[in-house]
């Protein structure tokens, strides 16, 4: 046999196994730290088994705000304390301490992502899926500056943030003097960025006017339409003082436009044709097994294939800028090329 006909073969042959590996969502999404529990009873056992079902409710709440959007958080689906044992992983315990009828520790529990997502699909409820990209927040306040509002958003209380982020520097200011928040493009920033190593970064403006103040996002991204969130926050005594509740609400905002973007509503359904490049029979067989891991992609159909190129029919859940947001966070990046032609590539 031909030598080019047994490489394709071997591709072939690979895409099929990378295909039909299942797609796991990050388990570290799925575990939430730090839930503090404290439960008296008659017993030492019974204040344990107490305090665990307690922080086990308080856990799941935690993790279904983290991967769903602000706005469907009253639809929370109501489950008892059986049936969040059955989308339970396990628990871990530390700074335990205990009396003869009291039990006190903090508690880190894990949670099943395919059990979850099942109860999330079942309820309806759009929610976002893997962890999203390192971005570069920018202080303005109204122009770019550093000072009080720059250090609020640089607390510690915000750097475990679901969007895991970075606020420029004073080294950068120079080169964002002109910056204007309600214009800019991702062509202002894109120097800083890629200092900074980032693909997406978020204006953060903190306005004071009428006894509020007002916190305006702004996020921009390569090739991608800006999008924008404000929110008021209520003022306390000072502007200084009001700084640390207004970069709360910078956050959340921030993770709320993510969640916008990345939440899929698995009601939603579509196809695409994406052409992508072969350099190696390794790296074919690298982009099947990020594709397997996108839990959105719902097929892979490869519909023609030559040694440096293959042509590949995506089935997905959502709808196609949700796609390119999984994708992203698999490591593939889908770039359309107009007239509904689509480029797959790996970043990695």
């Amino acid at each position: 046999m031909h030598p080019r006909l047994l490489l394709l073969y071997a591709v072939l042959f690979l895409a099929g196994l990378a295909l039909a590996a299942p797609a796991r969502a990050q388990d570290s999404l799925y575990t939430v730290p730090g839930i503090h529990v404290d439960a008296s009873a008659p017993s030492t056992t019974e204040a344990l088994n107490s305090a665990i079902a307690q922080g086990r409710f308080k856990a799941f709440q935690t993790l279904y705000r983290r991967l769903t959007r602000q706005a469907d958080w009253p639809r929370q689906p109501q489950v008892d304390a059986q049936g969040l044992l059955r989308v339970s992983r396990g628990y871990t315990i530390a700074n335990e301490r205990r009396s003869t009828t009291r039990y006190v520790a903090d508690v880190t529990y894990m949670f099943n992502p395919d059990a979850v997502v099942r109860l999330l699909r079942t309820a309806n409820i759009a929610y976002s899926q893997g962890a999203p990209k390192r971005i570069l927040v920018i202080p303005m306040s109204p122009n770019v500056s550093h000072g009080p509002w720059s250090n609020a958003l640089m607390a510690p209380a915000f750097q475990a943030s679901l969007v895991p982020f970075t606020v420029s520097g004073a080294e950068d200011d120079a080169a964002l003097a002109s910056l204007n928040f309600d214009t800019a493009t991702w062509n202002d920033v894109a120097a800083v960025a890629a200092k900074n190593r980032v693909s997406e970064v978020g204006l953060a403006q903190a306005l004071y006017a009428n006894g509020k103040m007002a916190v305006n996002i702004r996020r921009l991204g390569v090739g991608e339409t800006p999008s924008k969130t404000s929110v008021e926050v209520p003022m306390l005594q000072t502007v200084g003082t009001t700084y640390p509740a207004a970069a709360q609400a910078a956050v959340r905002a921030i993770e709320d436009l993510w969640k916008t973007r990345s939440a899929i509503d698995f009601s939603q359904r579509g196809r695409l044709v994406a052409d992508v490049r072969i350099a190696s029979l390794a790296q074919w067989g690298e982009i099947q097994s990020q594709l397997a891991t996108v839990s959105n992609v719902t097929g892979v159909t490869v519909t023609a294939m030559d040694i440096s190129y293959a042509r590949v029919q995506l089935g997905y859940q959502g709808g196609a800028d949700q796609l390119r947001e999984a994708l992203a966070g698999a490591g593939l990046t889908l770039t359309s090329r107009g007239g509904g032609q689509w480029i797959l590539a790996s970043t990695r």
